[in-house]
């Protein structure tokens, strides 16, 4: 595995996006988008990738917030870089994210990547839903996703499988929003929904006082056993 620090051009080719990429040891037609949390590229999304590429993925997370706080890296166990977390989400434009991602997807098809998938956090979770429902994607997953509830009005363009990760003590993501998720994907033929009992946002982080070993465990082990039935 080999890991370096690149752009990627934008959808419409007029800037480029600062991007961490993984490269497994042998070429690869499977890829993988890590998109971040609130936080940046920071160590955890970077440890995320290289266990992708571990696993025989090229795997890319490209900076979400690159064109007003770029190369950012926060840790949201100190509460002030977690206040300036919340910060950049206030400023982040979701939109202008999901264009990102297909940026992404464009970019790693010129790697020789067949079939893409992604995996977000957070924020992060937000955009694998929404580029599940915007874009080619082949698979995506979600984890703790914000805002998904607001958002069922795109569910029906959802062509490929989506799976999302549900705490159900997220204090982001509260009860009645978590019941809006249910009644309007538990239908749905792509999409697949996992709920964690008692577990809060954040749960799935690589380390912090956030993670819950056994839940981000069981959540990983489906992940990885989505992509592979998904993307091969």
């Amino acid at each position: 595995m080999s890991a370096t620090n690149t752009t990627i051009p934008t959808l419409d080719g007029g800037n480029e996006i600062p991007a961490y990429v993984a490269r497994p040891d042998a070429d690869s037609t499977r890829a993988i988008i890590v998109i971040p949390e609130i936080f940046g590229v920071n160590a955890g999304i970077r440890q995320k990738c290289d266990d992708w590429a571990a696993q025989g993925y090229l795997a890319i997370a490209p900076d979400i917030f690159w064109r007003f706080a770029p190369g950012v890296e926060l840790d949201p166990d100190v509460e002030a870089e977690l206040q300036e977390a919340f910060g950049y989400f206030g400023q982040y434009d979701a939109d202008d994210g999901v264009k990102d991602i297909e940026a992404a997807i464009r970019w790693l098809r010129t790697q020789g990547a067949e079939k893409v998938g992604a995996v977000g956090f957070c924020l992060g979770g937000r955009l694998a839903y929404m580029t599940a429902a915007r874009t080619d994607i082949d698979a995506s997953v979600g984890y703790y996703g914000v805002m998904i509830d607001q958002m069922l009005n795109e569910s029906h363009a959802i062509a490929h499988p989506l799976m999302l990760h549900i705490p159900t003590a997220d204090h982001f993501v509260d009860a009645e929003a978590q019941a809006k998720i249910h009644a309007g994907l538990d239908g749905h033929p792509k999409v697949t929904l996992h709920d964690y009992p008692g577990l809060d946002h954040g749960f799935a982080a690589t380390s912090g006082n956030r993670r819950d070993e056994a839940g981000a465990t069981l959540a990983d082990q489906r992940t990885r056993d989505f992509f592979a039935a998904h993307l091969a």
